[in-house]
């Protein structure tokens, strides 16, 4: 029987070596896309599909994250003895509306580490999982997370959500393996998944593309997972082993995903959300003309 998707999981613990050296200070999920950090976007996508309990993952110098979503009340009072009800009613919509808790996770050893701290969180019922290296518009105005936790409810079972990438690409990513080789259906059952293959070794084209609907049941791979090459516990393993034991499917994605992980990524996602935004996007294509004649 299916249960409805209520939890979402987001780890923000990681260093964000790419993007050193702001990240000695700055946690890298609240790097913003124009004005809003990125967490609180990622946040917004579960919310808008439904989900009403939040885990974030942080680490000792994630306390920026932990402020973010809690009250501001100085703030607040200037705001209002000013008469600024738009930006009072900005800094207290998502703090008013969610219900965020944190957990840290005091060593970095894996994402399936830091996925491994939610247990007691989540219990036993699926559950969403979001990583905050990769931000999503989904087409229709369909939030990526609601696109997951549909194919959920439709095949009872753990969804991964994959994204087509270029050939060139799959040696940096986790490459889905189908049992059946029909793209007709978004929705397909995975017969394995491959960690950052060549690409003549890729079975796809498709890759892991950072949002997952869970069973609990991978807590208990999770906790006797044996530690990879680098000296990590890795999802992708216990994956693996979930599908020994229960079918694992995936959904290819459909939204525009931007790799915030990445430098050029994080500079697309500005660029492309200013546009979205009438206030700015006249005088973003102005610029980005003046640019270009400079090339």
């Amino acid at each position: 029987m299916s249960k409805n998707i209520r939890k979402a999981v987001i780890p923000a613990a990681g260093y964000g070596t790419r993007f050193l050296p702001a990240t000695k200070v700055i946690a890298k999920e609240m790097f913003p896309i124009i004005d809003t950090p990125t967490i609180d976007l990622i946040v917004r996508e579960a919310l808008d599909s439904g989900i009403t309990e939040f885990l974030i993952i942080v680490s000792s110098s994630k306390n920026s994250i932990v402020d973010y979503f809690d009250r501001n009340l100085l703030l607040e009072r200037v705001l209002l003895e000013r008469g600024r009800m738009d930006d009072y009613k900005l800094i207290t919509e998502l703090p008013n509306k969610v219900n965020i808790h944190f957990v840290r996770q005091k060593e970095q050893l894996g994402l399936g580490h830091a996925v491994l701290q939610s247990r007691s969180f989540v219990g036993d019922e699926p559950f969403a999982l979001l990583l905050g290296d990769d931000l999503y518009v989904g087409n229709n105005n369909v939030p990526v997370t609601e696109q997951l936790i549909k194919a959920y409810n439709e095949v009872n079972s753990s969804i991964i959500g994959t994204i087509y990438v270029d050939k060139k690409d799959v040696v940096k990513l986790g490459v889905c393996d189908f049992e059946t080789n029909d793209t007709s259906n978004r929705i397909r059952k995975l017969k394995g998944v491959q960690e950052k293959p060549t690409i003549a070794e890729a079975k796809s084209q498709y890759a892991i593309g950072g949002r997952y609907i869970l069973s609990p049941t991978i807590f208990k791979l999770l906790e006797s997972q044996e530690k990879s090459i680098r000296n990590e516990i890795e999802l992708t393993d216990a994956i693996l082993r979930l599908m020994e034991i229960e079918d694992v499917y995936s959904c290819e994605i459909d939204g525009r995903r931007y790799d915030i992980g990445s430098r050029a990524g994080y500079i697309e996602a500005i660029l492309d959300f200013a546009l979205n935004r009438d206030e700015l996007k006249e005088d973003v294509v102005e610029l980005i003309k003046r640019k270009a004649e400079h090339l």
